[in-house]
């Protein structure tokens, strides 16, 4: 069965969700090493989001139950978070609607900006880590290819996923009010990594011309080189902060890069200063609140652009969370096909082995020859193609069981699903215990 454990700007505070990404990164090894239950493992933690998909294995009923709970606390340790604070903040998500969630969040549907670019690379770039550390399964690289596959439907059908669809460039449609013109703007960027791209991209966009980048991990010379931009080191931040109108930060570093301290040695430096505006894109984020107290200095965080977030655009949208919930339905109907297959496999394996035994007795008696063994193999693979037709589409009408019923019922064979417990109990328990929800994505 698969879970989903989520934390997002809807349901939680952005210093919990700071706090929860500093424990991301070792949190998939740890629960398939040292849980019982927990099989596979890929961790999703991006600036508005924290999701754990874990593919569990269910020897026990309750097995759901507890390996939701053994994540919860390995993920409080992890991030040095209350438990309860954890348990009373995650979502979890089980069985059928954690593919339709995951296809939601990797289309940007459940974004800030609705619509964003990023997240669906981020989604695969998820999958690919769990599978470097060795924590992913069969059941979750399905779930994820699926997902990136339906990413890329939604951007090429819809009006979603276009240029400007990014948290970037809502937080600068967010400035546009402040900076009244982007190309006499002078900016220092901060951070070298994937977001620096897409910021850099966004200003020139606009206009801008001066930029600086400073790197906290000593990347600021490469990326410059490579962007025709000017390099500061370490020991110019404070200079290059005084001359600067715009500020954006945008680094992985585990702790703030901006200080108030330096903010107010930058003003001492460039004298009075009408406004700097500091727009802080780092989750765990890279500028001190502080900051905000200095004078002259207006900041811009990740909690403040989601609060202003435009409304989506409706049509496109509601398109897009079609075509999200008809491959949900899709990838629903394919699992549950595959639940049939031991049971098809089994009338397969019986009818070929009464034919194996027939073939047998007559060639013992002398009456066989190849070419009627090729006809009766052939006669035997006709009769099994209509109950094999049959039992896919009633498996994708929730049919399961009734197949399992006629193959036992007919022929005497007592095949069953690879996955026995009842999905309708382990949820039930689950709910027992920890927030469970069966709505659609994002509710």
């Amino acid at each position: 069965m698969l879970l989903c454990l989520t934390a997002n700007h809807r349901n939680a505070s952005f210093d919990l969700l700071e706090k929860l990404s500093i424990g991301a990164p070792s949190l998939a090894t740890s629960l398939v090493t040292e849980s019982d239950f927990i099989q596979g493992a890929v961790v999703l933690a991006t600036c508005n989001r924290f999701e754990a998909y874990l593919d569990v294995d269910e020897p026990l009923t309750a097995a759901a139950a507890l390996a939701a709970e053994q994540a919860i606390e390995v993920l409080a340790e992890a991030s040095v978070v209350d438990v309860d604070d954890v348990r009373s903040t995650l979502t979890v998500l089980c069985g059928d609607t954690v593919a339709e969630h995951l296809f939601s969040v990797s289309s940007g549907l459940e974004s800030v900006a609705i619509g964003e670019d990023e997240i669906a690379g981020q989604v695969r770039r998820a999958l690919t880590t769990a599978r470097i550390e060795h924590t992913t399964s069969s059941d979750l690289e399905r779930l994820f290819q699926r997902a990136s596959k339906t990413s890329r439907g939604v951007k090429t059908k819809t009006g979603l996923g276009g240029a400007g669809r990014s948290l970037v460039r809502l937080a600068l449609d967010l400035a546009e009010s402040r900076v009244t013109d982007w190309a006499g703007t002078t900016v220092l960027l901060v951070g070298t990594g994937r977001y620096a791209r897409a910021s850099l991209a966004a200003l020139r966009d606009r206009g801008v011309t001066n930029v600086r980048v400073y790197s906290p991990s000593g990347r600021a010379a490469n990326f410059a080189a490579s962007h025709q931009l000017q390099a500061v080191a370490k020991a110019e931040l404070v200079e290059a902060i005084a001359a600067s109108d715009v500020i954006v930060t945008c680094s992985t570093a585990p702790t703030v890069v901006l200080t108030a301290e330096q903010l107010v040695a930058a003003a001492d430096i460039a004298g009075a200063v009408e406004r700097r505006l500091v727009i802080d894109l780092g989750l765990p984020r890279n500028v001190d609140p502080a900051v905000a107290t200095v004078a002259g200095t207006e900041l811009l965080d990740l909690e403040t652009v989601s609060l202003h977030a435009p409304l989506e655009e409706l049509n496109a949208e509601s398109h897009a969370r079609a075509l999200v919930g008809e491959a949900a339905a899709e990838y629903r109907a394919s699992r549950a096909e595959a639940e049939v297959a031991p049971a098809v496999v089994a009338l397969r394996s019986h009818l070929f082995d009464l034919l194996d035994a027939e073939i047998a007795r007559a060639r013992s008696r002398g009456d066989s020859s190849d070419e009627t063994e090729r006809a009766l193999r052939h006669l035997v693979g006709v009769i099994l193609h209509t109950p094999s037709v049959r039992a896919r589409e009633l498996a994708r009408t929730g049919g399961t069981e009734t197949v399992f019923a006629a193959v036992e019922a007919l022929f005497g064979l007592q095949a069953s699903p690879a996955a026995a417990a009842d999905s309708n109990s382990v949820e039930a328990i689950v709910a027992s215990t920890l927030p469970l929800t069966h709505s659609a994505p994002g509710a």
